[in-house]
C-alpha cells in the first residue's frame, strides 16, 4: 500500500482527521510523524534558514523524522480557510521550503487549499488529490463526505472542551460515551491564547497546558470556542488582521474578556520572530488592561525554550492571581 506521510505540526492540529480520513478512503496508508522530541527540533533547526520562527523550523523536523518511512509527503499549500483570512505566508511557501531544504525527499503532494468556504471548496480539492492517485470517482465522492463528517466532529468535540489530542482519540467514540469536561470547579480560570500549534506541542509549549492542570487551573483556548462566537467578534476591531490563525487568536480573546464567562488572567504563548504575534501580543496587552486590568503573561518559545524556565513563569503568575484574588475576597468580606 502506498505510504503517505503527515507532518505532526502546523495544520495538523486543525485539519488532521480531514487529511486523514479521505487519505485512507482512496486507498493510502497515512503515516503520522512522531510527537515532538529534542532530536525532531534539532534536526529541524539544522534544515531550516535561521530567522524562521521555531513552528516552522520544527516542521522541517518533522519532515525529516518521515522522509524515509513514506513513498510522498502531504504538504498542502493552504492559502485560505475561508474567503476573507489568509494563512501566514510561510504556510503559502511551505512546500516549496521543504523541498528546495534537501535533494532526498519523497516527492511532495502540495495541493493549494483555497477555501471560499469547506462547503463551497472541500470537494475540487479533494477530488483532484484523488485524481493524482488514480482513485476511482466513487471512493473520492465516499471519501469527501466522511472527511467532512470527521471534520465536523472534531471541531464540535473541540468546542465541547477537548483538546485536539482527546478529540483526536474520541473521534469514532459515541458522544454518549465520550468525557466531557463539566462545570469548572477550579479556583482559577485562565484563557490560553495562541497558534494551536505552539500551545498543544507538548514539548515546543513546555508542557504548558499539562502543569496548568497539574496547577488545578481551568483552561480555555481559542479551539474551545465556536466558530459562531468567533465571528461574532470580528466585527469588534476597526481593522482585522489579515491572517487566519491571527484573526482567530484575537477573537477567542476578545470574546473571553467581553462576553465569556470570567476568566482571571490570559497567557498568551507566542513564537518569538513571528511577525503577527507581535501585533496580537501588544494588542491583547491593551485588551486585558482596559478590562479592568485583567492580569497577562506573554510567554515566548523559540528553539531554546526549556520546560523548567516556563513553569517558573507560571508558578509566578498563578502565585500573583492567587494573592489577587484573596485580596479581593477580603475586600468584599
Amino acid at each position: 500500500m502506498t505510504k503517505i506521510g503527515i507532518p505532526r505540526t502546523l495544520s495538523y492540529y486543525t485539519f488532521y482527521p480531514l487529511w486523514k480520513t479521505f487519505l485512507e478512503e482512496i486507498g493510502l496508508e497515512v503515516i503520522l510523524s512522531p510527537p515532538t522530541n529534542k532530536k525532531t527540533l534539532d534536526l529541524g533547526v539544522q534544515e531550516t534558514v535561521n530567522d524562521a520562527c521555531v513552528p516552522i523550523k520544527l516542521y522541517h523536523g518533522h519532515v525529516m523524522a518521515l522522509k524515509d518511512k513514506v513513498d510522498f509527503l502531504f504538504i498542502p499549500r493552504l492559502v485560505k480557510a475561508d474567503d476573507k483570512n489568509t494563512f501566514c505566508p510561510k504556510f503559502l511557501g511551505l512546500p516549496d521550503m521543504v523541498r528546495f531544504s534537501r535533494e532526498d525527499l519523497p516527492p511532495i503532494i502540495d495541493p493549494t487549499f483555497r477555501m471560499k468556504s469547506l462547503r463551497a471548496s472541500l470537494f475540487g480539492f479533494l477530488y483532484n488529490i484523488g485524481r493524482q492517485f488514480s482513485a476511482s470517482k466513487t471512493s473520492i465522492i465516499q471519501g469527501y463526505l466522511r472527511a467532512r463528517k470527521a471534520h465536523k466532529k472534531y471541531h464540535y468535540l473541540l468546542n465541547r472542551g477537548l483538546f485536539p489530542s482527546e478529540a483526536m482519540e474520541n473521534l469514532n467514540s459515541p458522544l454518549r460515551e465520550i468525557d466531557f469536561p463539566g462545570p469548572g470547579k477550579e479556583e482559577l480560570t485562565l484563557a490560553v491564547i495562541g497558534y494551536p500549534y505552539s500551545i498543544f506541542d507538548p514539548y515546543i509549549s513546555g508542557n504548558l497546558l499539562k502543569n496548568l492542570q497539574k496547577m488545578g487551573i481551568g483552561i480555555i483556548t481559542p479551539e474551545n470556542i465556536s466558530s459562531k462566537d468567533l465571528k461574532t467578534f470580528s466585527r469588534y476591531l476597526p481593522q482585522n488582521f489579515f491572517w487566519y490563525y491571527s484573526n482567530r487568536a484575537a477573537w477567542a480573546a476578545l470574546h473571553l474578556i467581553n462576553k465569556a464567562k470570567k476568566i482571571d488572567g490570559i497567557i498568551h504563548v507566542t513564537a518569538f520572530g513571528c511577525g503577527p504575534d507581535a501585533m496580537l501580543n501588544k494588542l491583547l496587552e491593551l485588551e486585558a488592561k482596559h478590562h479592568d486590568q485583567l492580569p497577562f503573561l506573554s510567554i515566548s518559545i523559540d528553539e531554546h525554550s526549556g520546560e523548567a524556565g516556563i513553569l517558573t513563569r507560571l508558578e509566578a503568575f498563578i502565585d500573583m492571581l492567587e494573592h489577587k484574588k484573596k485580596a479581593e475576597g477580603s475586600k468584599t468580606a
